[in-house]
């Protein structure tokens, strides 16, 4: 089996290849609403693909898209670098437990690198632990809490 791993660009292919990861995000995260409804337009997700700020890599068995993950890039402005943070990664459970995730944090490394980024960062929930363990052998944990301040529902 081989694995190749990209950045997507703001192409036909790129678009195509967005879809497909959201179908995966849907089905790893069991979050069909999220990711399947209310889908963007192409024009929408180009012009997304398009922005030297939101970094989208894909995992490829083939042109299958077998994982993936969304990041996104964020300047500071307490020195002068950038923090990317790592929103989704999923691997498709048929494909899981063959190192493509940590290949797939490598690859995004090495594009930190070419933007001089400073660190790369994700969240886990704690039941997960394969994510858990993964992060660890590449990082160090730092304990947080998170919220989500839904604008629509309160404000």
């Amino acid at each position: 089996m081989s694995i190749t791993f990209q950045r997507l660009k703001s192409t036909s292919r790129g678009l195509k290849q967005v879809r497909e990861l959201n179908e995966l995000y849907a089905e790893a995260f069991d979050e069909k609403e999220m990711y399947l409804e209310n889908k963007p337009s192409d024009e929408y997700v180009l012009k997304q693909l398009a922005k030297k700020d939101i970094i989208v890599c894909t995992a490829l068995s083939g042109e299958q898209v077998v994982a993936g993950l969304t990041a996104y890039v964020m300047d500071k402005l307490e020195r002068e670098t950038c923090e990317i943070y790592i929103y989704d990664l999923a691997v498709d459970a048929k494909f899981r437990r063959k190192k493509i995730a940590t290949h797939l944090l490598e690859f995004l490394i090495k594009e930190a690198q070419k933007l001089e980024a400073s660190a790369v960062f994700i969240q886990a929930e704690a039941e997960d632990e394969p994510a858990v363990a993964l992060y660890e052998s590449m990082g160090e944990r730092e304990v947080a809490y998170h919220y989500d301040i839904y604008i629509k529902e309160k404000w």
